[in-house]
């Protein structure tokens, strides 16, 4: 049978032993480590597909759960797939809608077949189990599909933990017959996610229960979700060992600069996160000297660049003046300015993460980017 997603290693650091290499799907190839833009509504909010290329966004993610709720994967399915409907022709990923049914749910009842809660926007009662969860994402067409999964809170004691890993795995599995069941097996990969919290026994239990399940790649999940990042990175250091080497390796939901480089020298190939567009919104900026709030009064009169050192189409066109302006006006075109260069200021840090492993430096590149980034414990915080 066709294997739709491969991985492919490229080299190992010798600084860190970060991983430098590629990852094939049916819409082409994106090279890793690689920060995937998160686009919620089959669209990364205020940019287009050719800015996303422009800035060489290689993939991208899109939300099972909304997407299911508007416009429906009828709809998307009748338009040829989420790759047609959005006009975007590279790897697309799909997360299963777990997250959000968790999350955004106040009124909901777990059961072995799945989950009961209702529509955050209607109130309207639905039900996604790990058969729905596959059958929506059959219908969108994405390369890479995410296996539904419990997501416990932070913190959550030992006991509920080690229920809800034993119920992910069950999902799992049922997951993966569904899938090869569909008869889409061979165009569309399907991940495995391993749960656990920050228990290490968990964590190993979960691992061992998924890769006995051959998927083509691995997510970590449950991170990112409120722990302090000396316990996130404890638990990637236990972790990711654990995945299979063959095989991708994604940490899900994380998208600060110095979480993106810490993850890559524990071993992750891919993240996500809403992050860079959601305090783009806010007038929020990355920039190579740390945050920058553009729309902050003392940027009225700055006709500088966001950050002199990039070379994003933004930074050599717009002033941090013209952008707070708009920022503050709330004009759509404020919002899209900032986020085209978070985005680009991320994936450009993605592309020198992947040169500083094959100069075999990243060590050296991350101490360099903190000092330069001014990263302490506090302002780490922020981001």
């Amino acid at each position: 049978m066709t294997v739709p997603i491969t991985y492919e290693h490229i080299k190992t650091c010798k600084q860190t032993g970060a991983r430098l290499g590629r990852v094939h799907t049916p819409h082409g190839t994106f090279e890793t480590p690689m920060f995937m833009p998160v686009g919620t509504m089959a669209t990364v909010k205020t940019m287009s597909p050719e800015d996303l290329k422009a800035m060489d966004a290689q993939i991208i993610l899109s939300n099972t759960y909304h997407l299911w709720l508007r416009p429906g994967q009828d709809i998307i399915e009748e338009a040829g797939g989420l790759h047609t409907f959005m006009n975007w022709d590279k790897p697309i990923l799909t997360d299963s809608g777990g997250f959000q049914v968790f999350s955004l749910s106040d009124l909901r009842k777990i059961e072995e077949e799945g989950v009961h809660f209702r529509n955050h926007l209607s109130g309207e009662k639905l039900f996604l189990s790990p058969e729905k969860a596959m059958q929506i994402q059959h219908s969108l067409g994405s390369d890479i599909m995410m296996a539904f999964d419990e997501c416990p809170p932070y913190p959550a004691d030992y006991s509920y933990m080690r229920q809800s890993v034993e119920r992910t795995s069950r999902w799992a599995e049922r997951c993966l017959t569904e899938h090869h069941q569909s008869g889409k097996s061979s165009i569309q990969g399907l991940f495995g996610i391993i749960q656990g919290g920050e228990y290490e026994e968990l964590r190993k239990q979960s691992a061992k229960d998924l890769t006995s399940l051959d998927f083509p790649g691995y997510a970590v999940g449950g991170l990112s979700v409120g722990e302090p990042k000396d316990v996130m990175n404890r638990v990637l250091e236990f972790t990711t060992p654990l995945m299979p080497a063959d095989k991708p390796r994604y940490l899900m939901g994380v998208g600060s600069p110095d979480s993106l480089i810490d993850g890559v020298i524990r071993g992750i190939d891919m993240f996500d996160c809403v992050l860079p567009t959601r305090i783009a919104r806010n007038g929020t900026c990355m920039t190579s000297e740390g945050r920058l709030v553009v729309r902050n009064a003392k940027f009225a009169r700055d006709f500088r660049p966001l950050d002199e050192n990039c070379d994003c189409h933004v930074c050599r066109t717009y002033s941090r003046a013209y952008i707070r302006h708009l920022i503050k006006c709330e004009e759509t075109f404020g919002f899209r300015l900032t986020t085209y260069h978070n985005l680009y200021f991320l994936l450009q840090l993605m592309k020198k993460v992947r040169q500083a492993i094959m100069e075999d430096r990243l060590q050296d590149f991350r101490d360099e980017f903190f000092e330069s980034y001014g990263f302490n414990k506090e302002n780490a915080k922020n981001f």
